[in-house]
């Protein structure tokens, strides 16, 4: 039976620093650890076999990287990581990655080489040079990363890593600890590690700030509300809502941003940017004043910032509020720039908004633009989705989806047809959630991020909608799954291919060389994903006909057990009514440039 490591004192005399730092975790309430197994990191993993505290075994870093990273956004915990030295934490980078640009907390510990022996090029250490580290390859996208050189520093160094990654803007951090201090006892003039603070604040606005929003807002003709990943509660969403409904200022959404407001609310206009629809992306760009709440105008949400696209700043004045003060004016130059959380600002720019404006602004033709718009998408949608066309249409995939699954189901997508479908198209429910790799749009994300979702809410459906390309990518989250007997339901859109970079190529160079999965003899080739998950004691479901998606959802939603769906689709491109530069790089129009 699983126990506690310590008597509750972190800094007990005796504790090794591995007992001591799973101590530690127990102490901030951390439930699960995500990882691989290594040389270096075994001591932690035999102070976790007396802990209350699960370790989730992986068969690849990435995988276990993008578990905590799916459990971290589900949960709003941080995500804790454990890898080992060299290959191993190199193969995690790229989840880790994935979490840092999406802003998502994540605590990395990572085993080192021993301390006595850095720079002697001892088993799997990283660097080929005498001032280097394992923890350089990390520091360009983590929020800071900590080269621990004395156990005693171990407990502190800890908890400055929880602070700092769920603190300000959160964010992923690393803790890099060479093996021998795992082993070393703490000496006992060490104190007990700090707790973490029970509340912190967010920085909010001032009156002043909130009346130069409001009076901006309130004199536009044009006015718009476009929020990005920032707003993270309920809270925040029903401030944002009432600012859109007492103004009647529509709102836009980035990638990140999707289901943030019920996508049937008559105010939202939906995505902006390349896959946005041109309805927004004209709106946006005629719009007098944007009240832009917690987004980075990433190059997809801003047509390659080209401004005959989607954003036009100036003569477009722009509110910009943001946590990270870098991130303000970094796209666009800003009209008004406010440091402050998106959540804690919303309501004093509403109150402001009331005492400016108390009857309030009707618009009902742009209610009415915003419905007709939204009806023809959705229609639209819906009318593709009842082919029987086989393979299946992407919509024919996206309406079985909406029509069998539980209305609160997660949706946890990689790239593609699957995050940009359903991005631009597929109308959330509002009890439902959406869940995507947005700044590094990470191929691979998908599979095992719905593994963290589903353990940090093992009541829900949680459905991973992939790519074969994806699927392939981490085929090891299926046996995880199976061992943690998570009940995920991958929905592999199998057009074997890369589809939307054969598409890209295809469409400027006429051909789709590398892009495709085929034998040496140029036949199509899938593997049999529905037979690997059989083998890996997950219900498998290969779809033969249009007719039979539904269904099989139906069971798998039933069953409660991780099951894949494979479904044969045709490669179609996702529309995109925005821009998108690399076309013009393609075909060698950018001088502008």
């Amino acid at each position: 039976m699983k126990g506690s490591t310590s008597d509750g004192h972190v800094g007990a005399k005796g504790l090794t620093g591995a007992e001591a730092l799973v101590a530690q975790l127990e102490s901030y309430g951390v439930e699960y650890v995500f990882g691989l197994c290594g040389h270096t990191n075994i001591a932690v993993l035999d102070a976790l076999s007396r802990s209350p505290i699960t370790f989730v075994v992986n068969r690849h870093e990435q995988a276990a990287a993008h578990a905590a990273d799916g459990y971290a956004r589900a949960s709003s915990k941080p995500g804790v990581l454990l890898t080992h030295v060299g290959p191993g934490m190199v193969n995690a980078a790229t989840g880790v990655f994935t979490a840092a640009l999406d802003s998502v907390p994540l605590v990395v510990i990572a085993g080192d080489v021993p301390s006595y022996f850095h720079g002697r090029h001892p088993h799997q250490e990283t660097n080929l040079h005498d001032d280097a580290s394992q923890a350089d390859i990390y520091r360009p996208f983590v929020k800071r990363a900590w080269d621990v050189e004395r156990v005693e520093d171990l407990p502190r160094l800890v908890e400055r890593a929880f602070w700092t990654a769920t603190s300000g803007r959160p964010g992923a951090v690393l803790v890099n600890v060479p093996m021998d201090l795992f082993s070393r006892p703490l000496p006992g003039h060490v104190p007990p590690a700090p707790p973490l603070p029970e509340t912190s604040f967010e920085p909010g606005i001032s009156a002043d700030a909130a009346e130069a929003v409001a009076d901006l807002l309130v004199s536009a003709e044009r006015p718009l509300l476009y929020v990005g990943g920032g707003v993270r509660t309920a809270a925040g969403c029903d401030a944002l809502v009432s600012l859109a409904e007492h103004l009647d200022i529509p709102v836009a959404h980035s990638l990140m941003g999707k289901g943030l407001v019920d996508d049937a609310h008559p105010l939202v206009m939906g995505m902006t940017g390349f896959w946005g629809l041109e309805m927004v992306n004209d709106y946006a760009r005629r719009a007098d004043v944007v009240l832009a709440l917690g987004t980075r105008f990433a190059e997809t949400d801003s047509s390659s910032w080209m401004d005959e696209y989607t954003w036009r700043m100036p003569p477009t004045k722009l509110i910009q509020v943001d946590i990270d003060p870098a991130e303000l004016g970094r796209n666009y130059p800003v009209h008004l720039g406010i440091v402050a959380d998106v959540e804690a600002a919303l309501g004093p720019v509403l109150t402001a908004v009331h005492a400016a404006c108390p009857q309030g602004v009707d618009r009902p033709e742009l209610r009415a633009s915003i419905a007709s718009a939204r009806r023809a998408l959705f229609e639209g949608t819906r009318t593709r989705g009842q082919s029987d066309q086989f393979p299946l249409r992407p919509e024919r995939i996206l309406v079985d989806l909406l029509d069998t699954l539980p209305s609160d189901t997660v949706l946890v997508t990689d790239v593609g047809w699957n995050k940009n479908g359903v991005a631009q198209c597929y109308k959330l429910p509002p009890e439902g959630r959406f869940i995507t790799p947005g700044g590094a749009s990470t191929m691979g994300f998908g599979p095992a991020a719905a593994l963290g979702v589903q353990i940090a809410w093992p009541d829900r459906t949680v459905v991973a909608l992939i790519g074969d390309g994806g699927m392939s990518a981490q085929l090891p989250a299926v046996p995880t799954a199976v061992e943690q007997g998570a009940p995920v339901i991958w929905v592999v859109m199998n057009n074997r291919a890369h589809g939307t970079i054969a598409d890209l190529m295809h469409s400027n160079y006429g051909n789709s060389y590398g892009t495709v999965f085929e034998t040496s003899d140029g036949s199509s080739y899938s593997p049999d994903f529905a037979l690997y998950a059989r083998a890996c004691g997950a219900e498998g479901y290969s779809i033969s006909s249009a007719s039979e998606l539904a269904p099989a959802l139906a069971k798998a939603v039933a069953a409660r057990r991780p099951a894949l769906i494979d479904v044969p689709m045709v490669n179609e491109p996702v529309p995109t009514p925005g821009h998108w530069n690399i076309n013009d790089i393609y075909q060698g129009s950018f001088t502008r440039f």
